[in-house]
């Protein structure tokens, strides 16, 4: 294998701009056929993207023996269908966050992999861009010492420019997204968390909602990880918008780092010194992740984000919101 030849199961607003583009953009890359239970949503996005085919269903991007890799792109409540199915089906996978509704549906996915040849990459693309490189070559430099503790603030109003926005609000349905807003924004600021920390002993959290919409809308959490660091974290979806907050802080025994999981500036702050270090994320956010996932696929790299990593998150999120 020289190519990695995609199809994308589910083209809709996630695959608009920051995914979809990346697949024909990408060394080694072709995105062949797309697929939409809408059969007319297909048809527009392939023709606006210069795809030669599209579908209404998966079947037809599974069965293809030229394509070896799969994008699953759909709301998560059919992630552990299509995963399963193109497991089976011998294609790679390429899987959106979060991985599954819950941790039983993510087990199922790993273990399913085991048996099989297949490899699967899940979507927690933030650690390929530039800021958040940069904050683990800080925490790896030890530029703020020992770290103690880290700080996630995400408060957001219904009127965010972060919270995706979409025809049907899926998102506020626990099962299409498998709990409101905190399933889909959640899985950046921890999977990142995970990579900066490793792997977590314990996690606890309370979740609410405040608003009668049906999905959890105010979530607290704490994670205890394996080397003694900690992190505390608040998700609040039903703010003014003068309160509205994203941030990160990680403390450490000589400084700290602060920055936004949607922004592109990192600050470090010691005692002596206090620089901030300003990026700019390409326009199609998932390609540096897309580019290493193709490359894993070609046996040129190890997993960038194997769904072992993922299901850790998985697990987070359920015990944040199990109470």
């Amino acid at each position: 294998m020289n190519k990695i030849v995609w199809g994308i199961i589910g083209c809709g607003d996630v695959a608009e701009v920051k995914s979809g583009p990346a697949f024909s953009l990408v060394k080694n890359s072709e995105l062949k056929s797309v697929m939409r239970r809408n059969l007319a949503k297909a048809e527009d996005f392939a023709k606006r993207h210069h795809v030669k085919h599209w579908f209404n269903d998966a079947s037809d991007i599974l069965n293809d023996p030229d394509i070896n890799a799969v994008y699953i792109a759909t709301p998560p409540a059919s992630h552990l269908q299509y995963a399963l199915e193109a497991i089976k089906a011998g294609k790679h996978v390429y899987l959106e966050k979060p991985m599954t509704l819950n941790t039983a549906e993510a087990d199922q996915i790993v273990r399913a992999l085991k048996a099989s040849k297949t490899k699967l990459t899940v979507a927690h693309y933030r650690r390929h861009l530039p800021a958040f490189l940069k904050v683990k070559a800080l925490l790896d430099q030890k530029a703020i010492g020992e770290v103690l503790f880290a700080d996630i603030q995400i408060l957001q109003s219904r009127q965010s420019q972060i919270i995706t926005k979409t025809e049907e609000p899926w998102r506020l349905d626990p099962e299409i997204s498998g709990g409101g807003l905190f399933h889909d924004l959640a899985p950046h600021q921890l999977d990142l968390m995970c990579q900066y920390f490793g792997m977590h002993t314990s996690a606890i959290g309370f979740s609410g909602n405040r608003s009668g919409d049906g999905a959890d809308n105010i979530v607290n959490g704490i994670i205890n990880f394996n080397n003694g660091i900690q992190c505390r974290g608040i998700w609040s979806f039903n703010n003014s918008e003068s309160d509205q907050k994203d941030a990160c802080t990680i403390y450490g025994s000589e400084g700290k780092i602060t920055f936004s999981f949607f922004g592109e500036h990192v600050t470090c702050s010691t005692k002596e010194t206090s620089e901030t270090f300003s990026f700019k994320n390409p326009k199609h956010v998932q390609e540096p992740m897309i580019a290493a996932v193709v490359d894993y696929f070609l046996g040129q790299r190890e997993n960038p984000c194997a769904a072992e990593e993922a299901l850790q998150v998985t697990k987070i999120m359920d015990a944040f919101t199990s109470h």
